[in-house]
């Protein structure tokens, strides 16, 4: 072998080992940290107990009914507002009338039993069917919410009274004779604003 083969080898080896020692000095520390986070959404369930509040026959002008039910909250979270879905129908039983039967029936909305005199609102119920169902908001609810603390909290039940009455106006209302009405009242919760957590 000549000296030049020999100081090429030399030279390659060299550089193959310069290589290898240069590819090991990138090594460097290194550790790892995870991070994890659960997002886990609340519940509103509203419901109302019982959900039949009236049911009563052989009513006349000048009758009332109290009747009490419970709105239940068996959600997770406080519900804020709940509006109030009026419908119903009437059966005119002899086909003699062409009034609305819903404008006789007033509905007195009570905070208890108690203040029977003094109910927070009053309306028919062929008004609060042609109202908004937020128009009730400023009414009723507001005035039954600051009586229970502003809201229905998750978990809780509270009772309404409400008093319907088949209004006497002192006129012939023979025209109602036999005619029956059945109501639906839908109740909706929403949540309020949400908060920093």
């Amino acid at each position: 072998m000549s000296i030049k083969q020999k100081l090429g080898l030399g030279v390659a080896s060299a550089a193959l080992g310069l290589a290898l020692v240069g590819g090991g000095t990138y090594a460097y520390f290194s550790d790892t940290a995870e991070a994890n986070a659960t997002f886990a959404a609340g519940t509103l369930d509203l419901s109302a107990n019982p959900t039949t509040i009236v049911d009563v026959g052989n009513i006349k002008p000048g009758d009332t009914m109290l009747r009490s039910f419970e709105l239940v909250n068996g959600g997770t979270l406080d519900i804020a507002t709940i509006d109030l879905m009026t419908k119903y129908t009437v059966t005119d039983a002899n086909n003699n009338n062409t009034e609305d039967l819903g404008k006789h029936i007033r509905v007195n909305f009570l905070i208890n039993a108690d203040k029977l005199d003094a109910p927070i609102w009053s309306t028919t119920l062929y008004d609060l069917k042609n109202m908004s169902p937020d128009v009730i908001e400023g009414n009723f609810w507001s005035g039954w919410f600051a009586e229970h603390g502003g809201n229905l909290a998750a978990g809780s039940t509270d009772t309404l009274y409400v008093q319907y009455e088949f209004v006497e106006n002192g006129q012939d209302q023979n025209r109602f004779q036999g005619d029956s009405l059945k109501l639906e009242w839908t109740f909706d919760g929403k949540q309020g604003a949400g908060v920093e957590r």
